[in-house]
């Protein structure tokens, strides 16, 4: 019987596991979306009423940029095109919610919200680096 247990145990363990990571990036992309849109709503001084105009095409401007960097990831020319063409379409759906000053900076801060998030990823991995030996090199230092 506790045999019995302890492996149903463990099935249930590895399927919750294996669970978890699969809906893992599916739930970092929202919450780097949700992040992404509260910096540029701040740095852009909405109002509220711009905001939730605003909040619906930023989400189907962050879901096709990050289809298009998914679809054309092997080849950076085209990539870059893609994205140019994205920019120039949300432009003007940008420009309906907000004036055209604002609408612009919308990419300008998109960009520096990415150059910061990249900066505290490598800051996060140069700390653990410091922090963590190599494996290899940890019976020297113990």
């Amino acid at each position: 019987m506790k045999k019995w247990f302890s492996i149903l145990i463990l099935f249930l363990t590895l399927g919750f596991a294996s669970n978890a990571q699969n809906e893992e990036p599916v739930q970092q992309e929202g919450r780097i979306q949700e992040k992404m849109r509260e910096y540029i709503q701040n740095k852009l001084s909405l109002s509220k009423n711009e905001a939730e105009r605003f909040t619906p095409v930023f989400i189907r401007y962050f879901r096709e940029f990050a289809q298009t960097h998914r679809e054309f990831r092997g080849d950076n020319l085209i990539l870059k095109q893609k994205i140019i063409e994205l920019r120039i379409r949300y432009r003007t759906e940008f420009r309906q919610v907000l004036d055209e000053q604002r609408a612009n900076k919308v990419y300008i801060y998109e960009d520096d919200f990415r150059q910061r998030a990249l900066e505290i990823i490598k800051e996060t991995r140069r700390a653990r680096m410091e922090n963590k030996p190599f494996r290899r090199n940890r019976a020297m230092f113990q």
